[in-house]
């Protein structure tokens, strides 16, 4: 039924143009042509992103942060061990994704530390990127407000996580 989607829905489009008596093809082309504008003007922010994360990861700054910050995690119930994930989740969602992987590997998925990992991967999001991405596309230059409210949203997140996880699987 997958394989089907994309050639029923370019049918479907092609069948709504017709009814309106609009050329199709052209009317794609131009879409096409305005989503590669929209993937060049945030490209490097994608590329900047991307290449702080790694650096932040190959440094060892990561694991710094994460030891400095696991007595505050812990005095909010969050478990010291998802430290690193806590920070990396806002700023990219495929390093998180690996942090998370990687605390499941080492703790198990059934652990209360791989519960609370799955539950904060499902709950927060990447703000920094997401920020960047739409802000970027828009042309919003400054985002006041919206970076402290996303990271204390996030910050809820994790917290509800750590917690929903405590109770639900305790």
């Amino acid at each position: 039924m997958i394989d089907y989607i994309v050639p029923l829905l370019l049918l479907v489009i092609c069948c709504m143009a017709l009814s309106k008596k609009e050329n199709a093809y052209d009317l794609l082309l131009s879409g096409g042509a305005d989503g590669l504008k929209l993937v060049v003007s945030i490209l490097p922010t994608l590329v900047l992103l991307l290449t702080a994360v790694t650096m932040l990861r190959q440094s060892g700054a990561v694991e710094v942060f994460s030891s400095f910050f696991a007595p505050i995690f812990q005095f909010f119930g969050i478990p010291p061990e998802t430290a690193i994930l806590v920070l990396i989740r806002p700023i990219s969602g495929s390093a998180a994704l690996a942090v998370g992987t990687e605390l499941m590997a080492t703790y198990g998925v059934d652990s209360p530390i791989g519960r609370t990992a799955a539950v904060m991967l499902g709950s927060t999001e990447t703000t920094f990127y997401t920020i960047s991405v739409y802000f970027g596309a828009a042309g919003i230059k400054k985002t006041r407000y919206t970076l402290p409210a996303a990271l204390i949203a996030d910050f809820v997140g994790f917290f509800m996580a750590a917690l929903t996880s405590r109770i639900f699987y305790a």
